[in-house]
Parts: C-alpha cells; structure tokens; sequence
C-alpha cells in the first residue's frame, strides 16, 4: 500500500490503495484503522476526487470528512 505523502504533514491518513470503483485508506490512529470506500457506497465522483487527491498528497483527509466519511463499504 503507498504511502500518503502529506505535503503538509497535517493529515490523519498514512496510506491508500485503490482500483476502478474503489479506494482503502489506512488512518494514523483508530480502533479500525482501514476502511474501503466504493463507488456504491461512495458515489463513483467521490472515489475519483478521492483518488485524484491521494495522488496529490494533499486535502484527502478533509475532503473524507466533508463528503463522505460515513459512506464507507468496509473498516478493519
């Protein structure tokens, strides 16, 4: 899983994977520290703004928060 490069050093997220219609993102602390986001929980336009902003290293985080931190497929 690549790291997440936190331009900022300000985020709550380590890491991230994704595919097509999905993204897993593993969380500096938490119980559950890993949770998947799909398309059909999501909305593909959040997977693919989430995707764009992993790459980037930058906002994802805050962009979870706002828009879609309870649409989660999976958390472990």
């Amino acid at each position: 899983m690549p790291r997440y490069k936190d331009t900022n050093q300000d985020s709550g997220v380590v890491a991230y994977e994704y595919g097509q219609d999905w993204i897993e993102i593993e969380f500096r602390s938490g119980r559950e520290r890993l949770y998947r986001y799909d398309a059909a929980q999501a909305g593909d336009e959040h997977i693919q703004e989430m995707k764009r902003l992993a790459d980037a290293g930058d906002g994802l985080n805050s962009y979870i928060m706002r828009n879609v931190r309870d649409k989660f497929s999976s958390k472990r």
